[in-house]
């Protein structure tokens, strides 16, 4: 692989007009599928198979004008002594509730003084608004002509909030939290290259891969279901990755510049060298995404293919995109200073930072050792807490209009208002309705039950719908415990079925559905961690090590999440405004995603500690040197990675900012504790033994030349010095 990338590196930098054509084009295509095929994506969530995603689709083919279509809730309330029964309040209510009626693709409107919507208190009230259509067909201009239903109220000295789907996408704008990561990264590399052409050309990269992997995803979206939350989290990790790629390469071209090579063949030798080590590490955040499919959750499986794939876009664009444009910078990529003598570049006079980093650590190792994973294990503590749920209307920004409808809901009918039951009961014969009012009154005899409407029959007879309002929140545990004993008592119905549906029980459905998926998809990811790192490393222990390092790392930034997501430490230093469980599906892809960037820089500090032991040195020698020059360009990647994932805590989406929180904290302890710390401390307690190899394993292991070693010797070999005919650009 490693003569493979030094071919394309030369191409491209050669060809480099040719290259950059190439990915402009494929980014006009990409650009133009996306504007024909895409389509809104989902921001709801459910799994096949589960007992309330089952009961949804029998509402559906029994209750045609059931769930499946928009609906949005227009809460109405009122302060001081004033009622909305009043003459004035009601008659803009009425007003309202008459302009919505007429509001494009809405089928029916509740008027909250017919239908009994009206709080005890007389302050808070709503209207339910059903669409013709599916969220996802909701058109703006109908989404547009709700909120301006809803202002002709408000005019009138009403209040007026909105809830539901329709509403959130109508509310929903975008924000510019990733500009900020963008902005840091950008200083970190102008501080790490020195000049400006160097550090802008991993941020441009990066755009472009980024641009590519969000069009593609456009693309799939118009041809499958994707959830909404898919775009930011592939940015997310696409910006970071790119971004890191691309530096990893571009230091390894100055590296071969400083060592007296030419631009062409330095590129080559970069793509061979630090593009194999890219190829290789994007491969392992791009298998561990892909691995998703082993928990059977198609959402979860959709969201890591499609980071998956951003991520895949990135390694191309940094071992094709990147040496066509180091062609066009030539020496302009080395501070102005250094482009007449490259060679100084890369030989300081001074012992570098990571260099005396090591010497203490490994000076220290026991106390080093002891005290990281010492912190590391209270960091991880609050994680035997983790309680998981997905995110409703409590968890959005305190300032949106779901979040306050939200809370007025609550106050004005209670806080199991917002997540009602809906119990399905079928049976055959047409005794339904019979079925249901037993049900009824076994259920009205619960704990945690506030109301049980009457039933809803079918017109066969045959299925009847049941809504059932708990007295708790629908997050919370007593709630989940309501639909264990409702689905408890199905057994007691005669000759019929029973089961629990609506958003809060497939919520409950869900999260345990994930729970249950995460040990074997952490089994797969660890077993692929030992898998790989056997094949590079060639040796028991460090895989071992580099292993149970990723685990801890995984253990901290779960622990780190509880405590400010779920137990509100420090939750003001964020923003958060709400606390409560972690969604469902956050801790799976964290595994994922930490996996891959942990793998990242096992790979290019160890490789190099490999190296200098495999040509002579002492084992604690061997990690001064890997430390020596590895540490500087994983210092900057980490820190690049941290500001990208960091700026995303900025988001007001609950989703969006607990990621960009988890993976900063992630990627902050993985580089800096496991990495820089305890890798070179255990390595060094090791000694020889760390790279031991049975005989017999090591003819059958196949030889992955990641740093591209061989590729040197073959070069070395033949002879294949630069020549004066390959042009360099200067200044």
């Amino acid at each position: 692989m490693a003569t493979l990338l030094y071919r394309l590196g030369r191409f491209s930098f050669r060809r480099r007009g040719l290259t950059l054509a190439m990915w402009v084009l494929i980014l006009a295509v990409f650009g133009t599928g996306a504007a024909t095929l895409s389509a809104p994506m989902n921001s709801a969530f459910s799994i096949p198979g589960t007992e309330s995603t089952r009961a949804m689709d029998v509402i559906n083919k029994q209750f045609p004008a059931g769930p499946d279509v928009a609906s949005a809730k227009v809460v109405f309330t009122v302060s001081g002594d004033a009622k909305l029964t009043g003459a004035e309040q009601k008659t803009a209510i009425d007003n309202a509730v008459a302009q919505l009626k007429k509001a494009p693709q809405v089928a029916d409107v509740t008027d909250p003084f017919t239908v009994k919507t009206i709080a005890p208190d007389l302050q808070t009230g709503y209207a339910t608004v059903t669409y013709t259509v599916p969220a996802a067909d909701v058109t703006n201009d109908s989404r547009k002509a709700l909120l301006a239903a809803g202002d002709t109220a408000e005019n009138a000295g009403v209040g007026v909030e909105y809830s539901g789907e329709v509403s959130k996408a109508a509310a929903e704008g975008g924000h510019s939290a990733e500009l900020i990561g963008i902005v840091v990264a950008a200083m970190v590399l102008l501080i790490t290259f020195g000049t400006l052409v160097a550090a802008g050309m991993p941020l441009l990269t990066a755009i472009i891969s980024v641009a590519i992997g969000m069009l593609g995803i456009q693309i799939t979206a118009g041809l499958v279901d994707l959830s909404a939350v898919t775009p930011a989290l592939s940015m997310m990790l696409g910006l970071a990755v790119g971004i890191d790629y691309a530096l990893f390469l571009i230091s390894r071209y100055r590296q071969f510049l400083a060592a007296g090579h030419c631009g062409e063949e330095a590129a080559g030798r970069a793509a061979g060298s630090a593009g194999s080590a890219v190829v290789f590490a994007g491969l392992t955040v791009i298998i561990a995404l892909a691995a998703l499919v082993v928990t059977g959750i198609p959402f979860l499986t959709s969201m890591g293919l499609a980071a998956a794939g951003t991520v895949a876009v990135a390694v191309v664009v940094t071992i094709s995109l990147v040496p066509a444009l180091l062609g066009f910078a030539g020496r302009r990529v080395l501070p102005k200073k250094h482009r007449a003598n490259p060679a100084a570049v890369d030989h300081p006079t001074k012992t570098t930072l990571g260099e005396r980093w090591a010497r203490l650590v490994l000076r220290h190792r026991v106390i080093a050792l002891v005290l990281s994973a010492g912190l590391i294990a209270a960091v991880a503590l609050p994680a035997l807490d983790l309680r998981l749920a997905l995110p409703d209307d409590s968890t959005a920004a305190a300032e949106s209009t779901q979040r306050k409808a939200y809370d007025q809901l609550a106050e004005g009918f209670g806080p199991g208002f917002n997540g009602p039951l809906i119990v399905v009961v079928e049976a055959a014969g047409g005794t339904a309705k019979t079925a249901a009012e037993q049900a009824a009154a076994t259920i009205g005899a619960l704990d945690d039950v506030t109301l049980v409407t009457p039933a809803t029959v079918s017109q066969a007879g045959d299925t009847a719908m049941l809504t059932v309002i708990p007295a708790s929140a629908p997050t919370s545990e007593a709630t989940k415990d309501l639909v264990t004993d409702i689905r408890e008592h199905a057994g007691t119905l005669n000759g019929a079925d029973l089961s629990v549906t609506g958003s809060t029980a497939m919520n409950i459905d869900i999260s345990a559905k994930v729970t249950d998926a995460l040990v074997p998809y952490l089994a797969v990811v660890v077993g692929l961690a030992f898998i790989l790192l056997l094949l590079v490393f060639r040796s028991i222990l460090v895989p071992i090590k580099a292993t149970l390092g990723f685990l801890l790392s995984v253990a901290a930034t779960f622990g780190a999440l509880v405590a400010v997501f779920q137990n509100g430490h420090l939750a003001d230093l964020i923003g958060l405004n709400t606390t409560g469980p972690i969604v469902s599906f956050i801790p799976v892809f964290l595994i994922g995603i930490l996996f891959g960037l942990a793998m990242d820089y096992e790979l290019f500090l160890v490789t190099r500690t490999r190296e200098e032991f495999v040509h002579g040195a002492s084992p604690d020698d061997a990690v001064i040197a890997g430390m020596k020059h590895g540490a500087r360009v994983v210092t900057a990647a980490a820190l690049i990675m941290m500001s990208v994932f960091a700026g995303f805590i900025l988001a007001e989406d609950a989703i969006i900012k607990s990621l960009g929180f988890a993976l900063a904290f992630g990627v902050l302890v993985d580089a800096f504790l496991v990495r820089m710390t305890i890798v070179p401390a255990v390595l060094s307690l090791l000694g020889r033994s760390g790279w031991w190899l049975p005989r017999w394993l090591d003819r059958v292991l196949p030889n992955i030349d990641v740093e591209g070693e061989q590729l040197t010797k073959n070069l070395a070999a033949a002879d294949q010095r630069p020549t004066a005919r390959e042009p360099v650009a200067t200044a």
